[in-house]
C-alpha cells in the first residue's frame, strides 16, 4: 500500500538534490585531480627508489663509492617534485573535504530548518582556496620536471 507523500516534501528534496549536482561535479573533478596527482607521486617514488638502489648497488661494490653530484641534483630534484605532490594532494584532498561538506551542509540546512548560507559560502570558499593552492603547487612541481630535463640537456649537449 502506498502511502500519499506531501508533494512540498517531494519537492523540497528534488530541490535539494538539484542544489547538490553541481558540487558533485566539482567533488568528481577533484577525484580525477587526485587521481592524476598520486599517479605522478606514484611514478616519482619509483623513480627515486631506482636511484637509491643504484646508489646502494655502487655502495656494495665499492665502499669508498660516493654519489655523483649528478646523482644528488636528481635525488634533491625527486624530493623537492615528491614534496610538492604530496602537498598538492593535501590540499586537494581538503578541496574535496570542503565540497562533501557544503552538499551535507545545504541538506541538513533545509532538513533542519536553520540558514546556513554564510557556512556553506565559506566552505565553498575554503575549497576554492584549497583547489587553487593544489594546482599552483602541482604547476611548481612541473616546473620541477622541466627544470630538470631543461638542464639535463644543457649537460648533454655541453659534454
Amino acid at each position: 500500500m502506498l502511502i500519499p507523500q506531501d508533494s512540498s516534501v517531494i519537492t523540497t528534496v528534488s530541490s535539494l538534490i538539484q542544489l547538490s549536482v553541481a558540487p558533485v561535479f566539482l567533488l568528481a573533478g577533484v577525484a580525477g585531480l587526485l587521481n592524476v596527482f598520486t599517479n605522478r607521486l606514484t611514478r616519482i617514488i619509483d623513480k627515486l627508489e631506482g636511484l637509491d638502489d643504484y646508489v646502494h648497488q655502487k655502495e656494495l661494490k665499492d665502499s669508498n663509492y660516493h654519489p655523483s653530484s649528478a646523482v644528488t641534483r636528481r635525488r634533491n630534484n625527486l624530493l623537492k617534485r615528491m614534496q610538492n605532490t604530496n602537498l598538492a594532494i593535501f590540499f586537494a584532498t581538503a578541496t574535496g573535504l570542503m565540497v562533501a561538506l557544503v552538499i551535507i551542509s545545504v541538506f541538513f540546512s533545509s532538513l533542519m530548518s536553520f540558514n546556513a548560507e554564510t557556512f556553506i559560502s565559506i566552505l565553498f570558499v575554503l575549497a576554492m582556496v584549497f583547489l587553487i593552492i593544489a594546482l599552483l603547487v602541482f604547476v611548481k612541481e612541473i616546473y620541477f620536471t622541466i627544470s630538470y630535463i631543461r638542464d639535463k640537456r644543457e649537460h648533454i649537449f655541453i659534454e
